[in-house]
């Protein structure tokens, strides 16, 4: 295997980063910083880009080409076509330059058996005469039966096949200002407010290039994510936990509410990136590295953010290798975390107090049921429910608000989350 080696050229970055989900089982971010680390900044976005691309529509790039192959080829040169195929098929791309770099790329992958360089080839020059409206029809890539079957079972199977539709477009960029003032934010650089506050980038714009970013006028936030902040509804010096909180947007709305917020996150790595976003935003909070289920500074809190560590599948649009790298048995320990995480946060909160409970999962285990739960574990804790702006009424459930990234399709999607609020009563 040669996944390790690192890339002379962004396809080959590209190729090499789907090897090492595909092959390996690895992480893209785990896999990226070793292969691409020899490539301009340029060349290792587009890298990123066409292997995130690759990834969303490895199905429908197998249809195209299972016609034109006898048997199934080396991982390599799987790799090389599918990324072929989607780069002809979506981008527009020369189709001769890519046969001709594919070409070149299966026999850098594959040094010791040069005859499939012929065979890349030959197929991709068939593909070449494809017609990308009819790739474009394709069914989209589907889910692993484990979680398709867990999806359908549900919300039913139009929602899931929705929710594979959303997953191969993609994942947008979503910012929150710091004042909150989303229609300013929104009219000064010239993007689209969205119905709940945040503010939608157009693909491809530079965060970094917006005016107001050097001053920390706003951060990167999905919609929905923002949503857990909201529904907790922060009040100016309040005592705020936010528990698991890397890579901290959530800690961010906090702080700008004027709560006297600590953040709380067992990674170092993870809690420096929290650290960073205050100091460019300019807002204050008490950054901690420790276990949050032992964590405790010997005071009760008014109000508790509990976003906790979940299987990540709301965030598929957005990480296209998860469905690669999870299977069903990772459910289980992670449920039992959640209750284990949601008993420390109720044992912290103050009578009165408010505690918000999220997960990016679109999984009931994770959500529906963990609420449930914990409201028949604690008879103290009560059920609030969740009234926002710009929300459809069918997202709340029980009082609770279930998101999915089928929702807002005209405006392109948002992350699967899960967002319960409850209080604690008063002895």
């Amino acid at each position: 295997m040669t996944t390790g080696r690192q890339a002379e050229t962004a396809r080959e970055g590209a190729a090499r980063l789907i090897l090492a989900v595909t092959a390996e089982g690895r992480a893209l971010s785990d896999a990226a910083p070793a292969i691409l680390s020899p490539l301009a900044p340029a060349d290792r976005a587009r890298a990123q880009r066409l292997a995130l691309s690759t990834l969303r529509r490895m199905s429908p790039a197998d249809k195209m080409l299972k016609p034109h192959l006898r048997r199934p080829p080396p991982p390599e040169v799987l790799a090389v076509l599918r990324l072929a195929t989607v780069e002809i098929l979506t981008e527009a791309a020369p189709p001769a330059a890519v046969v001709h770099e594919a070409v070149n790329l299966a026999r850098r992958l594959l040094p010791e058996a040069p005859a499939f360089a012929g065979l890349v080839n030959a197929v991709l020059r068939k593909i070449a005469s494809a017609d990308p409206a009819a790739f474009a029809r394709l069914d989209p890539q589907p889910l692993p039966g484990w979680l398709r079957g867990r999806l359908q079972s549900a919300y039913g199977k139009a929602a899931v096949i929705g929710i594979e539709a959303a997953h191969q477009r993609g994942a947008t960029i979503d910012l929150t200002p710091r004042d909150g003032d989303g229609a300013a934010l929104a009219e000064r650089v010239g993007v689209v407010l969205l119905p709940t506050g945040s503010v939608r980038l157009p693909q491809g714009a530079q965060v970094s290039e917006l005016p107001g970013y050097a001053e920390g006028a706003f951060w990167v936030q999905d919609a929905a994510a923002a949503l857990a902040v909201r529904a907790l509804a922060p009040k100016p010096g309040e005592r705020i936990l936010d528990l698991c909180a890397a890579p901290g947007g959530k800690t961010l709305q906090l702080a700008a509410a004027g709560a006297e917020v600590t953040a709380v996150d067992l990674s170092a790595e993870r809690m420096a990136r929290v650290t960073d976003n205050l100091a460019r935003t300019g807002l204050r909070a008490r950054t901690v590295v420790a276990d949050a289920l032992t964590f405790d500074d010997g005071a009760p809190w008014d109000a508790i953010l509990l976003d906790a560590p979940c299987s990540a599948t709301g965030t598929i649009r957005r990480h296209p290798d998860l469905p690669l790298l999870r299977d069903a048995a990772g459910i289980k320990p992670l449920a039992a975390l959640q209750a284990a995480l949601i008993d420390r946060a109720v044992a912290l909160l103050a009578p009165g107090g408010r505690l918000v409970f999220a997960t990016c999962s679109l999984l009931p285990d994770e959500g529906e049921a963990q609420a449930a739960a914990a409201l028949a574990r604690h008879p103290d804790l009560r059920a609030a429910p969740i009234a926002l702006t710009g929300l459809d009424p069918a997202w709340v459930r029980d009082g609770a608000l279930r998101l999915r990234p089928d929702y807002w399709p005209a405006e392109g999607g948002m992350d699967g989350f899960f967002i319960a609020a409850f209080s604690k009563d008063r002895p």
